[in-house]
């Protein structure tokens, strides 16, 4: 019969570790012993040790953990939908060419630090055997990799608090005189603030600043450093069930292309029609970059590249190997920069950015021998200004796409400094450049829209900050009590109602919500009649299309006949393609009919790369 021994400790303040051992026998092993400043697990022929700072191990084995969402995986794993884990064998090496190779150096020591820089924020598994695999230990590891390393990779019982039914699932797939050795390292401080983020995004979606205040201070406290807030983050925000489908769905769509070597345009639009539903989501863009840098986004979709070879051609001039000659950055040319910056941004077309990062190598490599410092001058003038016109993007964006954002005094007085700094090169400039785009981009919802339209009168117009805080603020009030209306209506209608709405359910219905949001505090008196009768109106509309149109549209795949009660009926896109997924699922249907009435729409936006 299989026993379990199991041994909990801490090396300190930050380092706990669980160890168990799992033999038909192992009641009769002695495995471990407690040294001054840590632990250590033996078997013949294999160790783990535990100190202070850090693990060393000799023998065979390896470790594994859960791949933590917005850290870049293999391509390998990254096409395999089933696999969710990373696992590492003591002495493998993965050479280019895709071959795993083995040796019998397999000793060596890692710190916590790396352990937890490497492999998962706060929880990670290290492990050994024996009784299964004998001769070298190279060997050794190519039979551990036979015997365990499908399961490693795939199994989700590795995210298990508890290690019974991992360590079960891993011994059935072992002989019976094996012994399996398995250490979980946990990093408390890491995983306290873990805990504490998914508590409150997972409550909020958008935390608060009192909550995300004390976020920060938890990080200061314990000394999580920033990258390791940001790589937790992620994974958090993507374990949420309704990001997590919008990212694996764009996944799985880009992995086709992969396959196949290219993308074609009704997959592009797919693709960018993710994006833009990820933003208005506050799913981070981090969470779609290493998909699209591992898999070869560029490299895949024809894109028109002229903008880039403008790019390298303007910069060319601070690169001139005579030392002497200086050709300097002009107006126009920075202009032209920040269109190019856009329309890479447009394409996310990373090849920009690349640029950026080999001219400022390449600037300082000639400074050192003896260039004039003026180049390395000229090339930091145009960072700020595309930093000034990235920054507005990003509260710009996040203003249009996503309903309750925060809008407060500081982002504000940013983004009229630096849409006053673009407006001094052209004064036309940032409405090219901020607002165009975003103006004609068909998922801009109606308070969306009204949003930008104010923000774009008043920066135009000089407006004062307190100004324009007010109208947006006035605008997003107005939004908020529409979401609440909506809500209180339909959850009172239900399925009583459908097509028109009589006058006395009418009358009787907006009573009923008016008494519900002043309890709320929402309201005073009753509801507005403009915005209640908006709301009602829209109720009807959405009815028509669900047991109206739709039916036939889905029946005779009609792109046109969508579209134009889109374009006419002044409902947000969004919503209604949560209303066509609810329906394809209620009267299960085939979703891809959907994805092909949806992907000729142009859905590009701005999106911001860096700061997500």
């Amino acid at each position: 019969m299989q026993q379990e021994l199991r041994l909990h400790g801490h090396i300190d303040d930050s380092i706990e570790y669980f160890v168990t051992v799992a033999a038909r026998d192992a009641g009769r092993r002695h495995f471990y012993e407690i040294l001054d400043e840590g632990l250590r697990v033996f078997a013949p022929g294999n160790e783990i040790a535990l100190d202070r700072t850090g693990l060393t191990h000799w023998g065979n084995g390896g470790s594994f953990c859960e791949y933590m969402y917005g850290v870049e995986e293999p391509v390998p794993d990254l096409l395999k939908k089933e696999v969710a884990n990373r696992l590492v064998l003591f002495g493998a090496i993965f050479r280019q060419d895709g071959e795993l190779i083995f040796s019998n150096e397999t000793a060596g020591r890692i710190t916590y630090d790396q352990i937890f820089n490497e492999g998962h924020a706060y929880s990670n598994c290290f492990f050994f055997l024996t009784g299964s695999v004998y001769g070298a230990l190279k060997t050794q590891q190519e039979d551990i990799l036979g015997l365990l390393g499908r399961s490693l990779k795939r199994t989700p019982r590795v995210k298990d608090a508890d290690d019974a039914r991992l360590v079960d699932e891993l011994f059935n797939l072992l002989g019976q005189h094996s012994h399996l050795y398995l250490v979980r390292l946990i990093n408390k401080k890491h995983k306290a603030y873990a805990d504490l983020f998914r508590t409150l995004y997972f409550k909020y979606r958008s935390i608060p600043d009192i909550e995300y205040t004390h976020i920060k201070n938890l990080a200061q406290r314990l000394n999580v450093d920033e990258g390791q807030q940001k790589r937790i983050r992620i994974a958090e925000m993507y374990s949420h069930r309704d990001n997590r489908s919008i990212v694996e769905e764009y996944r799985n769509i880009l992995v086709e292309c992969y396959h196949r070597g290219n993308i074609a345009a009704q997959e592009n639009a797919r693709l960018n029609r993710l994006k833009t539903l990820a933003l208005r989501n506050k799913i981070p863009m981090a969470l779609f970059e290493p998909l699209d840098r591992s898999l070869g986004y560029e490299k895949m979709v024809e894109l028109p590249r002229d903008y880039i070879a403008e790019t390298r051609e303007i910069f060319s001039g601070l690169l001139h190997e005579d030392f002497q000659i200086n050709i300097r950055i002009t107006r126009e040319d920075i202009v032209h920069l920040l269109h190019n910056k856009r329309r890479a941004m447009l394409n996310r077309d990373y090849a920009f950015e690349q640029i950026l990062l080999d001219v400022s190598r390449q600037c300082d490599e000639k400074v050192y021998a003896g260039a004039d410092i003026s180049i390395v001058e000229q090339l930091n003038a145009v960072l700020d200004y595309l930093e000034h016109y990235e920054y507005c993007v990003e509260q710009i964006n996040n203003i249009a796409f996503m309903p309750g954002v925060r809008i407060y005094d500081l982002m504000l007085r940013e983004v009229r400094r630096r849409y006053r700094i673009l407006a001094r090169l052209d004064a036309q400039l940032p409405q090219e450049l901020l607002f165009a785009d975003l103006l004609h981009n068909r998922f801009v919802g109606m308070f969306g829209r009204q949003k930008l339209e104010s923000l774009r009168h008043d920066l135009l117009e000089g407006a004062s900050v307190r100004t324009i805080l007010e109208g947006l603020q006035k605008i997003s009030q107005r939004e908020t009590l529409y979401i609440e209306v909506l809500h209180q209506a339909k959850h009172r209608l239900h399925k009583t109602c459908a097509g028109h709405i009589s006058r006395e359910v009418y009358i009787s219905l907006k009573e009923e919500i008016s008494v519900a949001l002043r309890v709320k505090g929402l309201i005073s008196d009753s509801i507005p009649e403009q915005l209640y009768s908006d709301v009602m109106l829209n109720i009807e509309k959405e009815n028509f299309y669900l047991q109206e149109l739709l039916p036939h549209i889905l029946a005779e795949k009609n792109v046109a006949l969508r579209e134009d009660f889109l374009d006419n009926s002044g409902l947000e896109r969004f919503y209604i393609e949560e209303l066509e997924n609810a329906y394809i699922k209620r009267h299960e249907l085939d979703g891809a009919i959907l994805e092909n009435l949806r992907c000729p729409v142009d859905t590009r936006i701005t999106y911001l790369h860096r700061n997500s």
